[in-house]
């Protein structure tokens, strides 16, 4: 007999099925439900839909953060072009220049910090 687990690692052992859950679905989400039975290499409906609602877990992120980043990224980069199109035309560099682009990466680090402590949290919580 197979041994499923519930979270916290505590392994049972199904002996005699008897109590029948169902639900309904459309045809797009049977679909949703075949293509996802398929990346995970089952072929057992029943199998399958155990497994998941037995040891499967949901990840919702959010993805602000990594579109403020990339938000900042290209900020730093229309910034660096338009300093380098100045330093082509004139061979001079400003210190405001400079000063610009490590606003513009510490803002992009200080988000990408923000990000990674983000997934490391919602990763300890699986």
């Amino acid at each position: 007999m197979p041994l499923y687990y519930l979270k916290g690692g505590t392994a049972i052992q199904n002996l005699k099925r008897n109590i029948n859950l169902g639900f309904r679905v459309t045809k797009e989400e049977q679909e949703a439900i075949k293509n996802r039975m398929a990346l995970a290499g089952s072929k057992n409906f029943q199998s399958y839909l155990l497994r998941m609602a037995m040891n499967g877990y949901i990840v919702n992120l959010d993805l602000s953060d990594v579109k403020e980043c990339s938000r900042l990224l290209g900020n730093i980069s229309g910034n660096i072009n338009q300093i380098a199109r100045r330093v082509n035309e004139t061979q001079r560099i400003y210190s405001d220049d400079i000063a610009d682009i490590r606003r513009g990466l510490d803002d992009i680090w200080r988000q990408q910090d923000m990000i990674i402590r983000k997934l490391t949290e919602t990763l300890e919580d699986v």
